[in-house]
Formats: structure tokens, C-alpha cells, sequence
């Protein structure tokens, strides 16, 4: 399992929950807002880190409720199931975040039923998907994907971060139309790292978010800002 690094402890990456987060190496997109360059970039293996996040996972018992992993796109890892299967049994719930673009892997670990919460990227509108995600996989991808995860029965959300150069109003809220009737979809405000993997990439003002969480919730009511 290529893991490139761990938070011990976060309240914002399960919802409700207090939890590690694990970051897998390696990505198949190459968003031009992506935050996490370097894992994207560079996922070389970090030696004996799962040892060392299991370790901590085996003392933190009873102070930790679950487990987000995350990436980098978790689901390249052909040992994922395995490392999940590895945290489950030390009695913690599992979140996986994932960009959607693998609908068959996606639905195989689901199918497993070790994943408790389930996180999908929706990176833009059907027709700005190509320009959202930096690459050509075939958007049906990830329209089966989030039919997957909407009939899946787990408990879910899906977010789109809105970048204000690379996002139109328009496309944000053709995306949420993707999403219609769903009780859990976060407006994520795009924030710069210093670690991006394009340019030219900015923050919606608080007014324009706040016109673009109205149209959005023309199709999904508690549809929420996520800052």
C-alpha cells in the first residue's frame, strides 16, 4: 500500500466522526486545482509506512473513530482491500474519498461492505470535465460511478470545488442537476496551497458563492458551502 503520509487526527475529513487520514501516493487525473501535488507527482513508496499507521491505529483505540483515505486516487492501490480489511478489524469505521474515474473498482470495494461513508469528487459539468480534471477519460466514467454510490445503500457525499478560472456558475450548477434529489453536496471553496498542479486558478468572492449555492439548491435543498 503506497501511503504517503498520515493526519493523526482531523474533525473535518469524516463528518461527525474523529479520525486519521491517510494519503495514498499517485493519481490518474491532473486537476489544475489539485492541493496535493507532490503525492500526485511524485507518489514514490514510503518504506514501512503502513506498519507505522497501523501501529498508531492499534494505540489510538478508543480515541479515533474511523479512518479517511484518501489521495491521490485510493483506488489505484491493487492492496486496497486488503488495508482496509487490516483497519476494520481493529474496529475502526473507514471513509473512502475518490474521483470516480474507475466505476468498476469502485464498485467491487463496495460490494465488500467494508466502507461505512463514501466521498466523490464531481469535478464539473458533463461538457467541462475534460478541462476540470487535465485529461480524457471518458466522462460516462464518472456518471456510473455516482450512480454506483447512490444505489449503494452507504452512507455518501459528493463535492465539487469551485475555481473561479476554470469554473463557470453555469457549469457548477449543470453539475449539481448530475446530483439531483441527493440529501449531501458541498460547494468546496478553493483555497491555494502553493502546491498546485496548474495555474491561472481563484476564489469565488463570498457573493458569487453565495449566487451559485442558490442555483444549486434548485436541485439539491441542503446543498451547503464547505469552506
Amino acid at each position: 500500500m503506497n501511503i504517503q503520509g498520515y493526519q493523526k487526527m482531523t474533525l473535518l475529513d469524516y463528518p461527525g466522526k474523529v479520525a486519521c487520514t491517510v494519503f495514498t501516493g499517485g493519481c490518474n487525473l491532473r486537476c489544475p486545482f489539485c492541493h496535493n501535488a507532490e503525492i500526485v507527482l511524485n507518489p514514490g513508496q514510503k518504506a514501512d509506512m503502513e506498519d507505522e499507521v497501523l501501529s498508531y491505529l492499534k494505540k489510538r483505540r478508543g480515541m479515533i473513530d474511523g479512518v479517511c483515505i484518501t489521495g491521490g486516487e485510493p483506488l489505484l492501490q491493487t492492496d486496497l482491500s486488503e488495508f482496509i480489511g487490516k483497519v476494520k478489524d481493529l474496529g475502526y469505521l473507514v471513509k473512502l474519498d475518490t474521483n470516480g474515474s474507475m466505476p468498476d473498482r469502485l464498485d467491487e470495494i463496495l460490494r465488500k461492505n467494508m466502507i461505512d461513508y463514501v466521498a466523490m469528487d464531481v469535478k464539473s459539468s458533463p461538457e467541462g470535465y475534460a478541462q476540470a480534471t487535465g485529461c480524457g477519460i471518458d466522462f460516462e466514467n464518472f456518471r456510473k460511478s455516482i450512480d454506483i454510490i447512490k444505489k449503494s445503500g452507504i452512507e455518501h457525499e459528493f463535492r465539487t470545488t469551485i475555481v473561479k478560472g476554470l469554473h463557470t456558475p453555469e457549469q457548477i450548477e449543470k453539475a449539481a442537476q448530475l446530483l439531483s434529489g441527493e440529501k449531501r453536496y458541498f460547494l468546496q471553496t478553493f483555497k491555494d496551497s502553493g502546491s498546485l498542479l496548474g495555474s491561472g486558478c481563484s476564489e469565488f468572492n463570498p457573493e458569487e458563492t453565495e449566487k451559485i449555492l442558490k442555483a444549486v439548491q434548485k436541485y439539491i435543498p441542503d446543498a451547503s458551502v464547505r469552506g
